[in-house]
């Protein structure tokens, strides 16, 4: 198989190296307490740990009712902050994403960039899980601990990338609602994906995310998708049928790299509001370099 549109788990697995050399940004941030309010630095969640007595000065609102009249006793309910903070990589495989004009699939460059985060995730104590989502189905794995995690989630991105659908790209507000719903406090949030469909509803999810999490977008695109070609007649095919594109026209190729724009620039606008991280990847670009240069970039900062 060809490593450049295929995704196979000896790949994937062999970025296990590259990926416990990374020292995340993401990995440094801890909650020093747990309140009502949001910290600005989005702090980690609480776990509960065990009940007991009630005892003056404690908060009532953690008064546990039901055990208390199982009991007969005012019980209250405990907490600990999480010692591991989840992180959450959210893939796009829609069909756009199985494309390239050169270097690798989309889908392979974000499976890649999944990969060696995840193993630098865990390799520095943090829980991964995922939601990988198409135009058809998504499935979604629960944060967990150690390598183990990193194998489930690495047989998930290469199972799906199989059973892959072959319909028109769809809006990104599905996948967004899900990720809302599953994105505890405290947790870090990559989203992969060209960011196509890109609408109203999925950007206002996004942002109630980003309001109780640490997010990173990594927007993947193809060389030819930021700037058409230079003026001629070009065959094209997805390995079955064939179709020409005319990129003669001037006013053509001047809107299409004008709409490339606006989208990027879009995403830059609404990442620095947000308090978001947004990395940039092109099908040919070197990913250890990009990483380690935004790594980089953000210690400085």
């Amino acid at each position: 198989m060809n490593d450049a549109v295929s995704i196979t788990a000896p790949a994937l697995i062999k970025l296990r190296r590259a990926g416990e050399d990374l020292a995340l940004p993401f990995t440094r941030i801890r909650a020093r307490q747990a309140g009502t309010y949001l910290s600005k630095h989005k702090g980690r969640g609480m776990e509960f740990e065990e009940h007991r007595l009630y005892q003056p000065g404690d908060d009532v609102r953690n008064i546990d009712w039901r055990v208390t009249a199982r009991t007969g006793s005012v019980q209250t309910k405990i907490f600990q902050e999480e010692r591991e903070r989840p992180v959450l990589f959210c893939v796009d495989y829609r069909a756009p994403m199985f494309f390239a004009t050169r270097g690798v699939f989309k889908s392979v460059m974000a499976a890649r960039a999944a990969a060696v985060l995840a193993w630098s995730s865990v390799h520095h104590g943090d829980r991964v899980g995922g939601l990988i989502f198409s135009e058809s189905r998504h499935q979604e794995l629960r944060p967990q601990r150690g390598k183990t995690a990193v194998l489930k989630f690495i047989q998930a991105l290469v199972k799906s990338a199989a059973r892959r659908s072959e319909r028109d790209r769809s809006a990104m507000d599905r996948p967004m609602e899900r990720l809302r719903r599953v994105a505890r406090p405290g947790s870090q949030v990559c989203i992969i994906s060209d960011f196509r469909g890109w609408n109203e509803r999925a950007e206002s999810h996004l942002v109630q995310i980003a309001r109780h999490a640490s997010v990173w977008l990594i927007f993947v695109v193809d060389p030819v998708e930021m700037a058409l070609p230079p003026a001629g007649i070009y065959k094209i095919t997805d390995g079955i049928s064939q179709a020409f594109i005319d990129t003669r026209g001037r006013k053509l190729r001047k809107g299409y790299s004008a709409s490339f724009d606006a989208r990027h620039d879009h995403l830059k606008t609404l990442c620095r509001r947000h308090a978001m991280s947004l990395i940039f990847l092109t099908t040919k670009s070197d990913l250890l370099e990009v990483l380690r240069n935004e790594i980089i970039a953000r210690r400085v900062a």
